[in-house]
């Protein structure tokens, strides 16, 4: 799949994200924006995957997503990859349906191996995974997608330092780096330092992208393919703009959590034209 392809799933993607939290007025559509170009390279182009789903996961790469919030985002892109109807994006955040607010488990959805949302577990599930690979014999990777605000927690921490000492180097972890969260600039609410200083100091190899670039993404996530095995975990800072793609979301936290209205979701869709098909 080419470059221009995936931008198109890309901004397709994104009009799902708008229309299913404008559906139900509720939702996080900031972070999900900004990481759209990564996740639809992701599992367009460099994700070793089966849409035949098993929770085991043997003998494919693995996703966890630990910024749970940005569901709308992961739904859509695993409906649009064959995953599930893309129908079924309509009863997102419904009661009693499979698209919850935050990834859950007990209704098996596909593609969904843990439930997410409670910050800072992620990558401990996913450095679990990555050693449970490595005692079958399993080549293939694991890959964690976690947003800046979420390393202040301190689980975090305590998974980067467990996995430089145990040499889990069958994982890439993906920092969503934008700098805000919920209730402001990163900056503002705890301030993360030299996040590369940081993560070089607990034993990672460190790798940084501009994550709104999808030509940059794809050979990126390849390079970072090629860091592993390496006797080190690998972590890529990826560099985003909360609410990328729409002019007046873009670069703060007020559309972190907060649904569009009626006329800011007709300007939004404006914004991105239709590519490949509305659900």
């Amino acid at each position: 799949m080419t470059v221009k392809e995936l931008q198109k799933i890309a901004t397709q993607v994104r009009r799902d994200i708008l229309r299913m939290v404008h559906a139900v007025n509720s939702g996080h559509p900031g972070g999900s924006l900004g990481c759209t170009d990564f996740m639809v390279a992701l599992y367009f182009k460099i994700l070793n995957h089966k849409k035949e789903f098993s929770m085991n996961g043997y003998n494919e790469d693995l996703f966890f997503l630990s910024n749970g919030h940005t569901s709308p985002l992961w739904y859509s892109v695993l409906a649009r990859s064959g995953y599930f109807d893309v129908s079924e994006l309509s009863s997102f955040r419904r009661l009693h349906t499979r698209l919850q607010g935050h990834p859950s488990t007990d209704k098996n959805l596909p593609g969904v191996r843990i439930a997410s949302g409670s910050l800072g577990q992620g990558l401990s599930a996913a450095i679990g995974a990555a050693m449970a690979k490595k005692m079958n014999k399993d080549q293939c990777l694991v890959y964690c997608l976690t947003g800046d605000g979420e390393l202040q927690e301190g689980q975090v921490w305590e998974a980067a330092m467990f996995a430089a000492a145990k040499n889990i180097d069958n994982i890439i972890a993906v920092v969503d780096y934008n700098g805000q969260q919920i209730d402001g600039p990163v900056d503002k609410v705890m301030p993360l330092g030299n996040l590369k200083a940081k993560w070089e100091s607990f034993g990672w190899d460190v790798l940084e992208m501009n994550g709104n670039d999808m030509n940059e993404t794809v050979n990126m996530l390849y390079i970072a393919k090629e860091h592993t095995k390496k006797a080190k975990p690998v972590v890529i800072l990826m560099k985003t703009e909360m609410g990328y793609g729409v002019d007046f979301m873009s670069g703060t936290h007020q559309w972190h959590g907060k649904a569009p209205n009626d006329e800011q979701l007709k300007n939004a869709l404006a914004q991105l034209e239709e590519t490949i098909g509305d659900y």
